[in-house]
């Protein structure tokens, strides 16, 4: 199965209820892209399960949502880069207790360290990459899938990159194992195909101002480019309803942008 291509429709406004009453997961909640979904969902209806390793911006993220009065969220931190399948089955374990539901898994957890030649990679860093953009999030989708299969209408997100898509040098293991995800998502997608209503899409959200970026590019002036906020919609249209046809398909984030290498 080849993913599909998909694009946000150009008039595209997430109604205020749009997630009311669901329960969304967000990895990598703490900045960058991973807040930025977690604050959409909150103020769209969801109760949000902040996941991090950092728990002071997780805490701080979470007081900005109750302080907007948005539903209550709840702070569950772990370490992807020593998670155990125990562990996992352990978070989606204490998911259930606390919200007896799983509607929205928004992956949103990275790892980049900088650019560099694939011969300065060694072993470490391929395995650090790849259980923080694979591995783990595949393990973590398998944890929760129980809770996912209840959902009337589940929703399953990866993030991708543009150097996933198309390959530089320099981007190594950050690149090769977030392009990885393309297969992730339409092996699930096909797998699950008539048998639940859980659907997988991936999303490529391009550049934009963000922690990340500004790592990767630290010359840039980040006042020039699209702001990380500009793509909570495309974020609340693959996790609610309005995209409940879609499964298999890539979101492609940059339409209306500038190409930017």
């Amino acid at each position: 199965m080849k993913l599909a291509q998909a694009f946000l429709p150009i008039d595209y406004q997430p109604a205020v209820n749009l997630l009311d009453g669901r329960v969304a997961l967000v990895t990598g909640a703490g900045q960058g892209l991973g807040k930025v979904a977690a604050l959409a969902f909150a103020q769209h209806g969801a109760s949000v399960i902040l996941h991090g390793r950092n728990v002071p911006k997780l805490e701080a993220l979470y007081d900005e949502i109750v302080a907007a009065g948005f539903p209550q969220p709840a702070i569950l931190p772990l370490d992807y880069l020593n998670a155990t399948q125990a562990e996992l089955d352990a978070y989606a374990q204490a998911i259930q207790t606390t919200f007896s539901r799983l509607d929205i898994m928004f992956h949103g957890a990275s790892h980049f360290v900088s650019c560099m030649p694939l011969e300065l990679h060694n072993l470490d860093m391929w395995q650090q990459h790849a259980r923080i953009h694979l591995a783990v999030p595949a393990a973590m989708t398998k944890a929760c899938m129980p809770l996912l299969k209840r959902a009337p209408d589940a929703s399953v997100i990866y993030l991708t990159e543009t150097h996933a898509v198309d390959a530089k040098a320099f981007w190594g293991a950050f690149a090769a194992t977030k392009s990885a995800l393309a297969s992730l998502t339409a092996i699930w997608a096909d797998e699950m195909e008539g048998q639940t209503k859980v659907r997988f899409n991936l999303c490529l959200p391009g550049p934009v101002a963000s922690p990340m970026r500004n790592k990767s590019h630290p010359g840039e002036v980040a006042a020039q480019l699209r702001p990380a906020e500009s793509l909570a919609r495309y974020f609340l249209y693959l996790a609610g309803a309005d995209s409940a046809f879609l499964s298999g398909a890539q979101l492609d984030c940059r339409e209306d942008l500038p190409m930017i290498p």
